[in-house]
């Protein structure tokens, strides 16, 4: 503010200023959070925090019209639960976190981490079981991309090869121990690899949602987390307001500019309390 604007101002009435927003930010939160349980697709992704000095957890939920960050000090299941509060979405994406688990009626693991895995095995020295997985499940994300040019019938025959390819592969005796531990791991998500490539509303991975969270991680990593519990909710408020309008195309300037002054943007309606 000094170098931009030659304006000083203090760290307590920076303070003081965001404790003013703290309730507008959390009706915010409320309205995005109604909006996220009439989502039919979810994604979501959790990372930790720390709250004067105390591990919690940050956790974000994505949808196509609404983002909300949730910070919360467990990373039980009933978090996840609780922010649903009894909605139950088509299809819930991410990694394979067990309380990122039986959200949904389907489940889209993230075939990034299950890629990180796979080069885990081939750079342990598999060269039988890994290798192959690896360029199957490239091909099935090539597939994915491709899916706009594709009909129903072709999407449902490539399902069917993958499908094929890789039960061939968790069918074959692997020398290696990586590549048995590979298959083990595929076996347990076996059904949870493949909704993406009939649904066309499904990515391939969850990097929307660890696009989402990674700057809370860098804001983490530079003040090492919040001294007070009023000021990660104020992060949590800032980061799903802005980034639910990001989703509506409008800016944070413009977003916070309008919650500050009590107005509304097209779109944001039901986002924005009146202050």
């Amino acid at each position: 503010m000094g170098e931009l604007f030659g304006l000083e101002i203090s760290e307590g009435a920076i303070s003081n200023a965001f404790q003013r927003l703290a309730d507008p930010l959390e009706k915010a939160r409320t309205a995005i959070r109604a909006a996220l349980r009439e989502a039919r697709i979810i994604a979501s992704d959790e990372t930790t925090t720390r709250i004067g000095g105390i591990t919690h957890w940050q956790w974000v939920f994505v949808s196509d019209r609404a983002v909300l960050h949730e910070i919360a000090p467990r990373r039980a299941k009933a978090v996840a639960e609780g922010v649903l509060g009894g909605h139950r979405p088509d299809v819930w994406i991410s990694d394979r976190y067990g309380g990122q688990q039986n959200m949904a009626a389907a489940h889209q693991v993230c075939l990034a981490h299950v890629l990180r895995d796979v080069q885990y095995a081939i750079d342990c020295g598999d060269t039988v079981v890994a290798p192959k997985i690896r360029d199957l499940l490239r091909w099935t994300i090539r597939v994915g991309r491709r899916r706009d040019e594709l009909r129903d019938t072709t999407l449902a025959q490539y399902l069917a090869k993958a499908e094929r390819k890789l039960d061939g592969l968790l069918g074959i005796p692997a020398a290696h121990p990586a590549g048995r531990a590979l298959q083990a791991q595929i076996k347990a998500w076996r059904t949870k690899f493949f909704v993406f490539m009939t649904d066309r509303r499904v990515p391939a991975t969850n990097n929307i949602s660890e696009r989402e969270i990674r700057p809370s991680v860098v804001f983490r990593k530079v003040t090492n987390g919040f001294r007070s519990d009023w000021g990660a909710g104020v992060h949590a408020g800032y980061r799903s307001l802005t980034s639910t309008a990001r989703l509506h195309a409008h800016t944070a300037i413009e977003t916070v500019r309008a919650l500050v002054s009590g107005s509304n943007v097209a779109g944001m309606d039901r986002f924005l309390p009146a202050t």
